[in-house]
């Protein structure tokens, strides 16, 4: 139909477009529940996130315009969370309340169609799943400008649960306030003790004379802000929506690329490569003089790329180290195979805590 067509002819050509959508979309739904009764065949899991990852990278790289990347891959995240709730609406535990960037990259992950059950702190996210009361759980693990989350990486240690995904989230913060507050009636700023850190020089910029105060998450400093006057919260602008705030400054943080990592926690990790993986895993090992270079020399000899190394002492033995490793790959390549088995020789605990698809850059 010719873009020059009256506003009513090309109305009408959009309501055949969706008609024929709405048919596509349930086709693709009926095929999504053949597979479902396929997998309780063969007890498989219900999530599969190296598919999931696989769907959203081949649209994006088949999409043609106008529509964005970004907009293109949020339309299929939300088709494959209704698909995959025809199988299975899942539980999904996160670090709370409503409105964290926790809560943000959980929905980011698995869509509307998911059962979102806040945790008060990260030990009850793991507790949740490893109990059966979540399917899932989402946690933080890293900071581009804070560093590794050391809570998260000592429960890895002892956990059962598998790391199966993960989240890369933009950390957009922004000074939320009563509706008609504006920076000279601020008073008071709340918020988390990380992002206060965030905004240090926004705030003595902008707002040099309010007190700061902290609160045990974004969300909660929120949740005050809505009852106090003269009050403001940083946190999430879709905290804002959930409690009742107005949007008085965007992006205020200091660090304008802030990422934070997030870990999707299950019984299993991703059991099939999807092409672009990794591993993680922790060790430690004996206290002499170049074992660290040593256990890392099979790495190196069969072309393992290493992303991350972190150490963290153990608690029980004072002077003595665990160290987190991610390596580009997955656990079922032949390479990585035989490099962990030649580690796990050496090493006096070697513990993988998961392969699964690497996430992909967020759109900035």
């Amino acid at each position: 139909m010719p873009r020059k067509a009256s506003i009513p002819a090309l109305r009408r050509h959009i309501d055949r477009i969706d008609d024929r959508i709405l048919r596509l979309l349930n086709e693709r739904a009926a095929l999504a529940v053949a597979i479902a009764e396929q997998k309780a065949r063969t007890n498989s899991s219900v999530y599969a996130p190296g598919r999931e990852r696989g769907v959203l990278g081949r649209v994006a790289r088949t999409n043609r315009g106008p529509l964005p990347e970004q907009s293109v891959r949020a339309i299929f995240r939300e088709i494959i969370s209704a698909s995959r709730s025809l199988e299975q609406r899942l539980g999904v535990a996160y670090l709370g309340p409503a409105a964290t960037y926790t809560h943000l990259a959980a929905r980011r992950q698995f869509g509307a169609a998911a059962d979102y059950r806040p945790a008060a702190t990260v030990a009850d996210v793991f507790h949740d799943v490893e109990s059966g009361r979540a399917d899932l759980g989402v946690v933080p693990v890293e900071n581009s400008t804070e560093g590794m989350v050391a809570h998260t990486l000592d429960l890895l240690v002892e956990s059962p649960l598998r790391i199966c995904a993960e989240v890369s989230l933009p950390v957009r913060h922004c000074l939320l306030a009563h509706a008609g507050a504006t920076l000279a009636t601020i008073k008071r700023v709340v918020a988390h003790p990380q992002a206060l850190a965030q905004c240090r020089r926004w705030l003595g910029r902008e707002l040099p004379n309010a007190r700061t105060e902290q609160e045990a998450s974004n969300a909660a400093a929120a949740e005050r802000a809505g009852k106090e006057s003269g009050t403001a919260a940083i946190a999430a602008e879709a905290a804002a929506e959930t409690y009742g705030l107005a949007v008085i400054a965007q992006a205020i943080q200091d660090e304008p690329g802030n990422l934070t990592r997030f870990l999707v926690l299950g019984q299993h990790d991703a059991e099939q490569p999807s092409g672009d993986d990794k591993t993680s895993l922790v060790m430690s090992v004996r206290d002499e003089v170049g074992i660290l270079a040593r256990m890392l020399r099979p790495f190196a000899a069969h072309g393992i790329d290493l992303i991350k190394i972190e150490s963290r002492p153990l608690r029980e033995r004072p002077w003595e180290y665990f160290f987190f490793l991610d390596l580009k790959g997955h656990r079922r390549e032949r390479r990585v195979q035989r490099a962990l088995a030649a580690v796990d020789r050496t090493a006096l605990r070697l513990k993988v805590l998961g392969s699964y698809p690497a996430a992909p850059e967020p759109a900035p």
